[in-house]
């Protein structure tokens, strides 16, 4: 008999680009469990990927920090947040507008938020308190996620 369910998991980690990989891997195992294809499991990783590595490039400039990862599953669906309590963004709309970028000179093509947005059902950008810190929120809808579950 297939049940939907739900799951959750915390996580945090240094703000340093060595970290983008294992974030990814992290979000991408604790959503096996849903059974996505291929597909779907590809863009998880793409947009959470962007998110990071925007958190470990723009956050901190000036000191070390830390990124919180949190997802959640609940039935066909899963809710993946990126935090971290940095300088914050100024302007997310202007933000979020392709090929913006606050660091040309670093090459940067502008393109995080864009890209996360094609790859996930929904994607909200937050403020932390004070105007310090950002949110990232993504959500994706997988097409098969019940499952069997263990003994039934």
């Amino acid at each position: 008999m297939k049940k939907c369910f739900s799951n959750k998991m915390e996580m945090t980690f240094s703000a340093q680009s060595v970290n983008e990989g294992f974030a990814r891997v992290c979000v991408a195992s604790f959503c096996l469990q849903m059974n996505p294809s291929l597909d779907e499991i590809s863009d998880i990783k793409t947009a959470v990927s962007e998110a990071v590595t925007n958190a470990v490039v723009h956050a901190y400039p000036n000191k070390k920090g830390v990124i919180k990862l949190a997802c959640e599953i609940s039935g066909n669906d899963v809710t993946i947040e990126i935090s971290d309590t940095g300088i914050g963004i100024e302007d997310i709309e202007k933000a979020r507008e392709p090929f913006f970028t606050t660091k040309p000179s670093e090459e940067r093509s502008g393109m995080g938020f864009a890209v996360m947005e094609g790859f996930m059902d929904e994607v909200i950008v937050k403020k932390g308190e004070g105007g310090k810190g950002t949110t990232v929120v993504l959500k994706k809808h997988i097409e098969e996620s019940c499952q069997q579950l263990v003994g039934e």
